[in-house]
């Protein structure tokens, strides 16, 4: 399995990871035979249940790596993988170069409690203790003093907006504003990356959408890396630089949002994308055929990365093509039926059908 990207900025380095459950789990993944059962049938022969079946993947530094899939596809028990709270079958995983399954307890304290923070679904407040406290529990676990802990608390509870509410103990908080102090407590210890598993899924529709805008916001003015696991394909494209999708235990596509919704792998990744405005998520690079001579000089410019949703309204407004520059150069233009095509998903059947055509 291709990892997607360049191993050589990755924070988390993963390599032909299995996680096996159940009696003698380490051979199934040193046994081909075993190795190469379906689900059912590795039950059958074994009574073992893999989880998670040679995983290859990188993350890169400042990037919001999502891994989504459906419930029993593995990628809650992968990401508990990546700092040992549940412990691989095999394979191999590094944190900016040193090897996480080589460490002994006390480094492996160390990796949890101060480069790589996990934010969960259930909160996990302490129901007796402050909003204030609750944030600086981690700080004051790493052995902070009270009035540093409690200042540096007070700034990340300013940062994540819950201002004025630093007296407050959990139970007085809404379900979105727990989730925030379950955001800013891991904030709090300033780590490397941020683990989230899936955090926002028993939160009602608009206080979703409201925690998915933070946590773009802390990303943008942070640029911390993130890894982020979703059941919900939408949240996946809001928040994703690169999604990973998983099906029983293997990856079956990864890459960018646009390469997924435009370039779906097969037809499992083809039906999760299918109800996808593809408007909002393809690009104009996409989206672009080849412009005519006299079609250079003339035009509206957009940027490479202008989504299509944006080039419609500039192609509406000026009733004419519109050009794709960069760097001053015209790499192409696009005009109503570019857009119209990618808006109906004709360029995805075009697509398709030149792949099938090349392997005729």
């Amino acid at each position: 399995m291709t990892t997607g990207a360049d191993d050589r900025d990755a924070v988390f380095s993963v390599r032909h990871l299995w996680k096996v459950f159940g009696p003698k789990a380490k051979r199934v993944p040193a046994d081909k035979e075993l190795a190469g059962l379906s689900a059912a049938e590795l039950t059958e022969r074994t009574g073992c249940t893999a989880a998670v079946r040679d995983v290859s993947f990188d993350v890169q530094r400042g990037e919001v790596f999502v891994v989504m899939g459906l419930s029993g596809s593995g990628k809650s028990t992968l990401v508990r993988t990546l700092t040992r709270l549940i412990e691989p079958t095999s394979g191999s995983i590094s944190f900016d170069g040193e090897d996480v399954l080589a460490l002994d307890k006390g480094k492996l304290r160390e990796l949890r409690r101060h480069r790589a923070a996990m934010v969960f679904q259930n909160f996990g407040l302490l129901p007796h203790r402050s909003v204030l406290d609750n944030v600086a529990y981690g700080l004051e676990i790493q052995g902070v003093g009270k009035a540093e802990r409690r200042a540096k608390a007070q700034e990340i509870v300013e940062k994540v907006g819950l201002a004025g509410m630093e007296h407050r103990r959990p139970t007085q908080l809404s379900g979105g504003q727990q989730q925030r102090v379950g955001l800013a407590r891991a904030l709090a210890v300033d780590p490397e990356v941020l683990l989230f598993d899936e955090p926002f899924s028993a939160l009602d529709p608009l206080i979703r959408r409201d925690m998915q805008e933070e946590v773009i916001r802390l990303h943008r003015e942070e640029g911390r890396t993130m890894v982020f696991i979703t059941h919900d394909l939408s949240e996946a494209l809001r928040l994703g630089d690169r999604i990973m999708l998983m099906r029983g235990g293997e990856i079956v596509q990864l890459g960018t949002p646009e390469e997924i919704v435009a370039n779906p792998a097969d037809e499992y990744v083809r039906d999760f994308v299918r109800d996808v405005p593809r408007e909002q998520v393809i690009s104009v690079r996409r989206a672009m055929r080849p412009a005519d001579a006299e079609e250079t000089g003339s035009g509206a410019a957009l940027a490479p990365d202008t989504l299509v949703v944006d080039a419609i309204e500039a192609v509406a407004r000026s009733g004419e093509h519109c050009r794709v520059v960069e760097g001053g150069r015209t790499l192409g233009v696009v005009d109503h039926a570019q857009l119209l095509s990618v808006v109906a998903g004709l360029d995805d059947e075009a697509d398709a059908a030149d792949k099938k055509a090349a392997t005729v």
